[in-house]
């Protein structure tokens, strides 16, 4: 969701149709680039409420004025209007954990400032507890996503309009095996990801309702499914694994230069190569396709983990962004966690991420898991022992801190205060439109999850 790429005006460019071999060999070529991890970045996804009474729905007038005052600012993060009116700060690439840390704090302290004189906050959670997924943005792109994700359920609007998270998006790691290789980084992504999603943990509630998830957010995500928000297999190389992702992952649309777009059924990149319909692809269909798949770990040169779930309080997402950074880019602490997750791998079978499940398992029961929970504390552990070594202030290190000895060390998340909190939480008017069912209705699948329903 962090790729606001053009409706359009990109369509035109790249119009040489490519086959399919010429497509295997561009995703090999620029989803892992390989080298001394260095760079360091993070998408942060706020739900935009009132301070006052955010039980109440945010009119879209009030929203756009909202935005039009952010984009005024002169921010150092790339800001964009997610479809439901969320607001995504998305940092410019960072040579160092401070360096990011740094600079989105002062991007987040100028837009709450300006929000506030509005009477508007940022809400720091994974999913609306509140509020029917409504959509603010009315563009093609948006239309034909909405479209096709309707096909599948509810879940697609649920994500697009009321969902927020915290995005980690670290280098791709180095060629050679060891434990800051390419590799074992992306082995580590995936097993890793059930850990962070249980730690983080921070949307159990839909229409008002506990969903019987820690994390409705990642349950979301499993419902659109496996072809549009799944991972690859995790058996051979990355690069192979994930190009035949890349081919046999279903097209979202076929974009024009005028009227809506195209939104085929059971259509696959493979299939549009070798068919030519509606219309050759191109290199620019090859790069939109891209953007159109959401898996909790997509590489995009560097890798983007998409698992963690917005985080509570003006701190929280500095969390996730240094505990993930001294995982992935301390040799020590990247060896630690990878011994440390490595028992979880036999929970997920040989089922890819999300829809495994260890990852069911993270999304559900969160920190109850025992398993998760021992480790997440050997994780936690590792991080704020690698933190002075990457440069991390006493700010950054005692705020991990504080968030191992609330959460991790008493087997809890966010998502625990938030059940703790509901009668709380629950007070005041209706929401304006509220889902005409809550999951804790829903039917119960035959992996024992509950179906998203609106």
């Amino acid at each position: 969701m962090s790729d606001t790429q053009s409706d359009g005006g990109d369509c035109t460019e790249h119009r040489t149709a490519v086959t399919e071999a010429e497509v295997e060999a561009l995703v090999r070529g620029i989803c892992f680039k390989t080298g001394p991890p260095r760079i360091l970045g993070v998408e942060l996804e706020w739900l935009v409420h009132s301070l006052e009474l955010p039980q109440l729905p945010v009119t879209p007038e009030r929203l756009a004025a909202a935005h039009a005052t952010v984009r005024a600012l002169p921010l150092s993060s790339a800001l964009t209007v997610e479809p439901g009116g969320q607001l995504e700060l998305s940092s410019p690439p960072a040579a160092s954990l401070m360096e990011c840390v740094d600079t989105v704090s002062a991007d987040l302290d100028a837009v709450r400032a300006v929000l506030a004189e509005d009477g508007l906050g940022l809400a720091g959670i994974g999913h609306d507890p509140w509020h029917a997924p409504r959509r603010f943005l009315h563009e093609p792109r948006y239309d034909a996503m909405e479209t096709c994700l309707d096909r599948t359920g509810p879940a697609g609007r649920h994500m697009m309009c009321a969902s927020a998270s915290v995005q980690v998006c670290v280098d791709a790691g180095q060629e050679e095996p060891g434990p800051l290789g390419h590799a074992r980084r992306w082995w580590l992504a995936h097993q890793l990801g059930a850990v962070l999603v249980a730690a983080f943990a921070n949307s159990p509630l839909l229409g008002r309702r506990p969903t019987g998830w820690r994390s409705t957010r990642q349950l979301t995500w499993m419902e659109i499914g496996a072809g549009r928000a799944g991972g690859p297999s995790l058996d051979g190389e990355p690069r192979a694994a994930w190009a035949r992702h890349v081919l046999d992952s279903p097209v979202m649309c076929v974009r024009r230069d005028t009227g809506p777009w195209e939104v085929p059924e059971r259509l696959t990149f493979r299939e549009w190569t070798r068919s030519g319909a509606p219309r050759p692809p191109t290199r620019a269909d090859l790069d939109y396709h891209l953007t159109t798949l959401f898996p909790p770990v997509r590489p995009r040169g560097h890798l983007e983990l998409r698992m963690i779930d917005a985080q509570p309080g003006e701190d929280g997402w500095l969390v996730p962004l240094a505990v993930t950074a001294a995982l992935f880019d301390d040799p020590g602490a990247a060896e630690t966690a990878y011994r440390a997750v490595k028992p979880l791998a036999e929970r997920a079978g040989n089922l890819p991420a999300p829809h495994n499940p260890l990852w069911m398992a993270a999304a559900r029961d969160g920190l109850a898991d025992r398993e998760l929970r021992e480790a997440a504390g050997i994780c936690f552990a590792a991080a704020l022992e690698a933190l002075p070594r990457l440069g991390a202030t006493a700010r950054v290190v005692d705020t991990v801190a504080a968030y191992r000895d609330r959460y991790i060390a008493r087997g809890r998340c966010p998502a625990d205060d938030l059940l703790d909190r509901l009668p709380e939480l629950l007070d005041g008017p209706p929401a304006a439109d509220p889902p005409r069912s809550g999951p804790a209705r829903g039917t119960r699948t035959a992996r024992g999850r509950k179906d998203i329903r609106t």
